[in-house]
């Protein structure tokens, strides 16, 4: 059976083999570009906790998708973050509307999509049903394009209510609390958490 400081160990020696050393001949971009998707009114620390974390360990370009009520007070925390004010929560946009909205916020993402090493989906996201399914969109597009994700945040909550998300994608990484964790869980191995042999119920989840 696999131990927990097994798997720690195997983890950090994956992260030495993949984190760029430091190179002066580097030029701005080539040690990682990533997006937050995330932040909205009610939530602005934890997108900016997760976009800035990634430039103090190295990456060049950090994004931030979030909400236009989210975008000035993120802004505000840094000028190192490149903030782009395109969600929509229910509240502001007409029923009518939505379908259009939605195409028009996952075009604007698409236009970056290519240039992203990893997105990171979740942090501060809330649970407004538009914006949701909006990232929700967003998150299989980037599955087409083989994009890696990490899932924090409310973006597991979104993920345990639909696991076609990442289901089978290696790419995925998710990351949750002990209680996001219990709900995924439930949800993908029907059972509850086994506290006795927890990590063998840990990679059983993995495989999924």
């Amino acid at each position: 059976m696999t131990t927990v400081p097994g798997i720690e160990a195997d983890a950090l020696n994956v992260l030495r083999s993949i984190t760029p050393t430091l190179d002066l001949t580097r030029h701005k971009g080539q040690a990682g570009k990533i997006a937050v998707i995330g932040g909205c009114r009610e939530y602005t620390g934890a997108p900016y906790f997760s976009a800035i974390s990634a430039l103090k360990i190295g990456a060049d370009l950090s994004h931030v998708f979030c909400t236009k009520d989210a975008a000035p007070v993120i802004k505000s925390y840094s000028p190192e973050l490149i903030v782009h004010p395109i969600l929509e929560e229910s509240y502001s946009v007409r029923d009518e509307d939505k379908r259009s909205i939605s195409a028009k916020v996952l075009a604007e993402v698409n236009k970056w999509m290519e240039r992203f090493d990893c997105l990171v989906v979740g942090p501060g996201l809330g649970r407004d049903p538009f914006l949701l399914d909006c990232v929700s969109d967003i998150m299989k597009h980037a599955r087409h394009s083989n994009v890696p994700m990490v899932i924090d945040g409310d973006g597991l909550f979104l993920v345990t209510n639909c696991l076609d998300l990442v289901s089978g994608y290696p790419l995925a990484v998710l990351t949750p609390n002990v209680y996001e964790y219990r709900r995924l869980v439930e949800k993908v191995l029907n059972c509850e958490v086994d506290s006795q042999d927890g990590t063998e119920q840990l990679l059983s989840l993995a495989k999924r």
